[in-house]
């Protein structure tokens, strides 16, 4: 199991878990696909939030959960969540996004999962390929002048994954 199709399918076999919604949550390692997968999924009735979005900055992936809580809580109270996008270029937080309750919300990137929010997850995703060729992936999109955060990333990350337990937790390992 794993086609676009089938994530879909899981998550509508399940009850909702976001007040009226389902939660699909896409974590992995960075460069493994994750982007690709939600990209696939987005359509009617589906909503996909980048985590990058969240992040503040290259070290804002301990703090993420501040982000998901405004975004998640209210949205499983059947009301609008929100989030502040992070604008890269210049390095600092920039409008307020807001995202109405929806059929299904798609949170794709690393971190996605959090056991702080587990009972809003209707589906875990967990994305992985090897370790080069993920960095490689990782350098082809950020650019090579981003390699020592991209390592940076990759040691954090992993730390965050041991904190989470995301893989472990995942319904689904796809690997694509």
């Amino acid at each position: 199991m794993g086609s676009p199709s089938e994530v879909l399918a899981l998550a509508r076999s399940r009850p909702p878990t976001l007040g009226p919604g389902r939660l699909i949550c896409i974590d992995g390692p960075s460069g493994s696909g994750k982007t690709t997968l939600a990209g696939s999924l987005a359509g009617p009735g589906v909503r996909v939030v980048p985590m990058d979005d969240l992040y503040d900055g290259w070290g804002g992936l301990p703090s993420v959960d501040t982000q998901l809580a405004t975004l998640l809580v209210p949205m499983a109270s059947r009301s609008a969540g929100t989030y502040r996008r992070y604008d890269w270029a210049a390095g600092e937080y920039a409008e307020t996004v807001v995202v109405p309750p929806t059929p299904v919300l798609v949170l794709e990137g690393v971190g996605s999962y959090s056991p702080a929010f587990d009972p809003f997850a209707t589906v875990v995703v967990w994305v992985e390929a090897p370790a080069a060729e993920r960095l490689a992936r990782a350098l082809a999109r950020d650019g090579a002048a981003y390699e020592a955060e991209l390592r940076q990333w990759a040691v954090d990350e992993q730390a965050h994954f041991r904190r989470t337990g995301a893989r472990e937790r995942a319904d689904l390992v796809i690997q694509p």
